[in-house]
């Protein structure tokens, strides 16, 4: 057994990795805001310490670093840093004791791809501020492990799905008017021929990866690709999503001044966001060095976060039966 610090522990990636640590045998203390609940409840939650800290005050308080350092862990996993200024408080705090730390990044350190599938050695070429943050967080922990300090090690997951909350679309973005246009027929509006790349992963795939990183000494001063193991394209989902509803998706293949229009400027910006970099991220590394083996395809992912809509009055698919996918 060894003590493991979660930080963020009852977000998407949390909820599953958790319980996960907990049935494997692992004391684990379990850090957040106390604002919320796990997603998904479990006998498991019982045996855990909560920890509440808001971490943006305590980071601005200078405070937060230390407060992680002083719990004793054996490995600390940092679901929720942003900055590279939060991570070097972390690191800093806990150099004295060198306890393993796993960073979750993101595919979003990779800008606009030029070669597929992108593996973890492509130049960092990422563009806003969320993806540079997170590439700046990656090289500060990957100097920091070279140097002997801190050893990390840094899981970049694709677009996160599961029961809980709203799902990344075929669409690009998180307008629930996609499902209902599947379900029911109705055309669905997409730019550059429905040939954007979405990469999504389940969060329990994610939370696999976490848990197997921590016993993988081979994996430290490294970065992993955590995603399905296919990448698909937007029209590519849409037809899938269609399937579940008995029909062929009625695809309308508009540019992108006709698609902010109908989806507005809001949901369109996501959808550019998205499909300006289309990654395809390759799992070859984490498949060989963490063992890592996704149970959920793309579909399959999105598959039990509209269930989970559905069921929650969040997706209206016109009362259309969701079939299996």
């Amino acid at each position: 057994m060894s003590r493991v610090v979660v930080i963020g522990a009852t977000g998407h990636i949390g909820t599953y990795l958790v319980p996960r640590l907990v049935d494997g045998g692992h004391e684990v203390i379990a850090v957040s805001r106390g604002t919320s609940a796990p997603y998904h409840d479990g006998p498991q939650w019982s045996a855990v310490t909560r920890v509440t800290a808001d971490r943006e005050a305590e980071d601005a308080a200078g405070v937060f670093g230390a407060r992680v350092a002083a719990l004793r862990p054996a490995a600390v996993i940092d679901l929720i840093c942003f900055t590279a200024a939060s991570a070097r408080q972390l690191v800093e705090a806990l150099r004295p004791a060198r306890p393993l730390l796993l960073h979750c990044g993101t595919i979003w350190v990779h800008g606009r791809s030029l070669r597929v599938p992108v593996t973890e050695d492509e130049p960092r070429t990422a563009y806003g501020e969320y993806g540079t943050g997170k590439a700046e967080i990656e090289a500060l922990l990957h100097q920091e492990t070279q140097a002997g300090g801190v050893p990390a090690v840094v899981l970049h997951p694709g677009h996160i799905s599961g029961p809980g909350w709203p799902v990344i679309t075929p669409a690009g973005n998180l307008d629930p008017a996609a499902w209902t246009a599947l379900a029911t027929g109705q055309p669905f509006a997409l730019p550059d021929q429905g040939l954007g790349v979405l990469h999504h992963v389940h969060a329990d795939d994610v939370a696999q990866a976490f848990e197997l990183a921590l016993s993988r000494p081979a994996a430290i001063g490294g970065s992993f690709h955590v995603v399905a193991e296919q990448a698909m394209t937007q029209r590519g989902l849409a037809a899938g999503v269609a399937r579940w509803f008995g029909r062929d998706p009625v695809l309308d293949f508009v540019g992108w001044e006709e698609f902010t229009r109908r989806s507005g400027p809001r949901h369109a910006e996501v959808t550019r966001e998205h499909t300006s970099r289309s990654i395809t991220a390759s799992i070859a590394r984490a498949r060989q060095v963490l063992g890592y083996e996704p149970r959920y395809t793309a579909l399959g992912a999105l598959h039990e976060a509209l269930a989970w809509l559905i069921a929650n009055g969040q997706a209206d698919v016109g009362g259309q039966p969701l079939v299996a996918s």
